[in-house]
């Protein structure tokens, strides 16, 4: 288990403090593939990098089952960076090392056998799909193959925790979807927990199984994924669950604003909103909507304008809450404005 207390991180920069992270309070369980995202410079690399104290907090602790890695000596933390190794955005290889040596590479710094680290890494490079790479240097292979190579590199001292930093950010969505799922069986085969630091939603609704959300160095929202992405309460969790929605920009000003929350609904002939008006007489707005089809259940969102007042408000909720799997939050109130504010 690892757990973030009261973490905080200051820099000192020559236009003044700059304070990364400010009282964040985290715990990931063994064997959680755990999301933190945020948008760019919201503290994501900094938190990362404190948990394997590249970084040492300001204030606050890490915690390794119960072991304060900050009161650990440096001798002490190396035998920690075996636990928690990493992988980056950029890949880190030895270039002029072959795929093979660059496996190899961390089993040589604790003076591991030549012959034992090389079954090993020959076993790891088979594990993530390249056992005809071994001779092959980093510059003949592919982002995604490089990234592979990264992997392997990283399982080698057979870690327990996998530190991945937006490490699909420079593939492209193919190669970002198989490099997911090699993560998800590695988990899934060996127990290991995954801590994914990503600034796109869709890898954490792939892999992850909690979520933390970041703005401003602080954790403004935290859950499981299907929790937080079926009812994001904080407004960074919004602009990053529902990012093609500019709420309020085509409202007519003379309603309320309600969010239907679709959590795997079966999917009807009869559309819901035209049901509603024909129904109850209450002709909505539609505003956004993003909304997938899987089987047929419906996931996803839809934004809704009801006009009228309180009392065409309850009668639109009253019929809303009748649709199974179906949630709704209501957004905001506008009296007689052109535009939502």
């Amino acid at each position: 288990m690892i757990e973030l207390r009261n973490l905080s991180k200051r820099f000192v920069t020559a236009d003044g403090p700059v304070e990364a992270l400010n009282n964040v309070n985290l715990t990931v369980n063994d064997g959680d593939i755990y999301g933190i995202i945020g948008m760019s410079g919201a503290g994501k690399s900094t938190l990362v990098r404190c948990i394997n104290m590249l970084e040492r907090p300001t204030e606050g602790s890490v915690l390794l089952d119960g072991r304060d890695l900050g009161a650990l000596s440096k001798k002490e933390m190396q035998g920690v960076r075996r636990e928690v190794t990493m992988i980056f955005q950029s890949f880190n290889l030895l270039m002029q090392s072959t795929c093979l040596q660059n496996v190899m590479f961390p089993l040589k710094l604790i003076h591991t056998p030549k012959a034992e680290a090389e079954a090993r890494a020959r076993e790891l490079l088979t594990t993530v799909g390249l056992p005809d790479k071994a001779n092959v240097y980093p510059a003949q292979l592919s982002g995604g193959q490089q990234q592979r190579v990264a992997i392997a590199r990283a399982l080698a001292t057979r870690p327990r925790v996998l530190l991945c930093d937006e490490a699909t950010s420079a593939l492209d969505p193919k190669t970002t979807q198989s490099i997911l799922e090699l993560i998800r069986q590695i988990n899934r085969d060996t127990g290991i927990t995954v801590i994914v630091i990503t600034h796109q939603m869709s890898v954490v609704q792939e892999i992850c199984n909690r979520v933390a959300i970041l703005e401003h160095g602080s954790v403004v929202e935290e859950g499981d994924v299907s929790q937080v992405f079926s009812r994001p309460r904080a407004a960074a969790t919004r602009a990053l669950v529902f990012p093609d929605m500019a709420e309020g920009q085509m409202s007519s000003g003379y309603g309320q604003l309600v969010r239907l929350i679709f959590e795997g609904s079966v999917t009807i002939d009869k559309p819901l909103i035209a049901s509603m008006a024909m129904e109850c007489g209450i002709a909505a707005n539609i505003l956004g909507a993003s909304t997938r089809t899987v089987g047929k259940r419906e996931y996803g969102y839809m934004l809704i304008e009801i006009p009228g007042g309180p009392d065409e408000l309850a009668r639109a909720l009253k019929y809303i809450g009748n649709v199974p799997n179906v949630s709704v939050q209501v957004e905001a109130a506008y009296e007689n404005k052109g535009v939502a504010e």
